[in-house]
């Protein structure tokens, strides 16, 4: 198992991904936040800055990650995919890629959030600490730092 750098020609198996786990993500409820995600990701894919694990033209894993904010963006596994090391392929390369002289941040669930606790026990496997409480898509959660 390998991160590569996702590229436009997998952006269908991308997407078919994220439409499986999109109940996990806030924001990703309508057809419109699906196609402004899949624009983002397209970014992200320019950038240099989208990871993916996959088999074939099939994508079993992604990450996004932001170089500017020195932060991990979103990471998914497909769930007929999970258990297999694939959050860590990603997780590892995306923090190869950045700066590890500053405090590298992610945004995942709180402590009691049952989605959360296998995204939380990957971060703290990887160093990462619990740091302030924070809200996105009107979603509770909880910044992780993983400090110099």
């Amino acid at each position: 198992m390998e991160a590569v750098w996702g590229d436009s020609s997998l952006i269908d198996s991308w997407m078919q991904l994220v439409r499986k786990v999109r109940w996990i993500f806030p924001g990703l409820e309508t057809e419109e936040s699906l196609e402004e995600h899949k624009q983002t990701v397209l970014e992200f894919m320019n950038k240099k800055q989208a990871l993916c694990v996959r088999s074939g033209k099939t994508v079993k894993g992604v990450l996004l990650f932001s170089r500017s904010r020195n932060m991990i963006c979103c990471l998914a596994v497909d769930p007929e995919h999970r258990k297999q090391g694939l959050a860590s392929v990603l997780l590892r390369k995306a923090l190869d890629e950045l700066d590890r002289s500053k405090e590298i941040t992610v945004s995942t669930f709180r402590e009691n959030d049952e989605k959360g606790i296998a995204p939380r026990a990957l971060y703290q496997k990887f160093g990462f600490q619990e740091g302030e409480m924070t809200e996105e898509f009107g979603y509770p959660n909880q910044v992780f730092v993983l400090y110099p």
